[in-house]
């Protein structure tokens, strides 16, 4: 019998965008997971910026990744009191399905960046890291290589080139600009309804 394939999807989600829903159809098409768990951040530590309100950004993942029947949100790190570090998320996930083979789904800028994290070299063994290989939109190279003993830990997902963040998709709102190609028609409601993101 097969270990089942459990990805891990978290982030900010402020707002989750159409390039978020893409890496979770790249995730569950090219993994073959079981399931993807989408986990919106609680406390996080590495962004400056106040983050909307948990219950928004919750809602927002609910509408985002609708239909997608393998897609789970899992809103731990939200009532995880203090700050939110994926380790403790993987190790409670590998504790609950000691069965499974953890997929860790990210963009390349967290991969960039991937060894400031709290222990980041349990969380690769832990976890397989699954990194989207976009198009590149800037003409940089990744910053970050894993070390030759790690690299079967590591895996790319193909994705279309996507020029969409969350930092501007609120200066759009900010701005007045439409949102209508950038998020789902559903998210974009939401966000007009609850007036969000109308000043940074």
């Amino acid at each position: 019998m097969t270990a089942p394939r459990l990805g891990v999807f978290g982030g900010a989600f402020d707002p989750p965008h159409l390039a978020h829903r893409a890496l979770a159809e790249a995730a569950l098409a090219q993994l073959r997971l079981d399931e993807l768990r989408v986990l919106p951040t609680g406390q996080a530590w590495h962004k400056s910026r106040p983050l909307t309100d948990a219950a928004h950004r919750l809602a927002m993942s609910r509408l985002a990744f609708a239909g997608l029947e393998q897609v789970r949100l899992d809103d731990r790190e939200i009532r995880r009191a203090g700050p939110s570090y994926t380790l403790d998320t993987l190790r409670e996930l590998h504790a609950e399905n000691p069965q499974a083979e953890l997929y860790l789904v990210m963009g390349k800028d967290q991969a960039d960046v991937l060894p400031t994290w709290r222990n980041w070299q349990e969380i690769v063994q832990l976890a397989i890291i699954c990194v989207a290989d976009r198009d590149v939109l800037t003409g940089q190279e990744t910053r970050f290589a894993p070390p030759p003993e790690m690299a079967g830990r590591f895996c790319k997902l193909q994705m279309p080139a996507m020029d969409i963040s969350a930092t501007g998709i609120r200066a759009r709102i900010a701005s007045r600009l439409g949102i209508a190609p950038l998020v789902s028609p559903a998210v974009a409601r939401y966000i007009e309804q609850n007036h969000l993101y109308q000043s940074t």
